[in-house]
């Protein structure tokens, strides 16, 4: 069974969502709604979670969080757990609540948290559900643009200031900011999201692939940790098979056609502009040298031997 890839450090900063089972309702009645926060609460006094946005959806959730800790999984545990012991009980029921393992997307909070903070506020108008976003009682957009009766353990501050520094301005800042896509088409910012998995500029995605990432092998149960994966350019796996079988010139195409139709992630167009051969010249030469493995004891020597040079895997 397909896993979501778990990035945690010390003040990640991530946009959760969490889905009822079948999509069923998972919220229903003011009470359920009000236990759901009442978790994000404890979540935050117990597990140090700074909790920057909410919408609660009839059959969903959204969440902006962060974990100074580095626990994230831990506060899911706590929030979706209990909250899932709470509705069971309530309704006499057993079983799964929520559909799966919730989604939890690492963040560049610097340039995408005032966007998805606007993403997650537009979710009861999008839906339908209300007119105007301040109507919406379940969600932390009018603790945004009013002063007064936020909880303790929601942060506004953060994207708040980003805005202005007094604290008024921002308010109103940040109303226009959100309002302007009310009723119009626009692209979610959800859009930009590398491997399933992170939401940030090419640098960002760079360092956490670096530094929590590297060294991680390929696991066919966890789909992200491919898509994440650093692909071998198609120039150096030729040079490498050129390396080993240079006097050979017929077969060090075949093997170069091989690799890079299986590791490079290229479409079979773009590996045959490369070595000018048609797309099914790609795929009959490799479905061969496919072929020639089972029997050529050598070929498959070679070709590990330029796989473990390049570090080729393949999920």
């Amino acid at each position: 069974m397909a896993r979501p890839l778990r990035i945690e450090y010390p003040d990640a900063f991530y946009h959760i969502t969490s889905r009822g089972n079948e999509r069923k309702d998972i919220f229903k009645t003011q009470k359920d709604r009000e236990q759901f926060l009442s978790y994000l609460e404890s979540a935050a006094d117990r597990y140090g979670a700074v909790i920057h946005a909410y919408c609660l959806m009839n059959n969903h959730y959204h969440l902006l969080l962060q974990t100074p800790r580095g626990n994230l999984s831990q506060i899911m545990r706590h929030i979706n757990g209990a909250y899932t012991t709470y509705y069971n009980v309530k309704k006499q029921r057993s079983g799964h609540l929520l559909q799966g393992r919730y989604k939890a997307l690492i963040v560049d909070k610097d340039a995408y948290a005032q966007e998805l903070s606007r993403y997650i506020h537009l979710n009861p108008v999008r839906a339908g559900v209300v007119a105007k976003l301040e109507e919406y009682p379940w969600s932390s957009y009018r603790y945004y643009i009013h002063t007064g009766g936020k909880p303790t353990w929601l942060n506004t501050e953060f994207i708040l200031s980003s805005f202005n520094h007094i604290i008024s301005k921002a308010q109103k800042e940040y109303r226009r900011f959100v309002e302007a896509l009310v009723g119009q088409d626009y692209e979610t910012p959800l859009k930009c999201v590398v491997g399933s998995t992170i939401l940030g500029n090419d640098d960002f995605v760079s360092q956490i692939k670096e530094k929590y990432l590297k060294g991680k092998r390929a696991d066919r149960n966890v789909p992200a940790l491919k898509q994440l994966a650093e692909k071998p350019a198609i120039e150096h796996i030729a040079a490498e098979a050129e390396r080993m079988l240079g006097d050979k010139p017929a077969v060090a195409k075949r093997v170069k056609l091989y690799l890079c139709h299986r590791y490079t992630g290229k479409q079979l167009k773009e590996v045959g502009e490369y070595f000018n051969v048609g797309e099914s010249g790609v795929s009959q030469s490799s479905r061969r040298v496919a072929m020639a493995l089972e029997k050529d004891k050598k070929l498959r020597r070679t070709i590990e031997e330029i796989k473990g040079r390049l570090k080729l895997s393949r999920v």
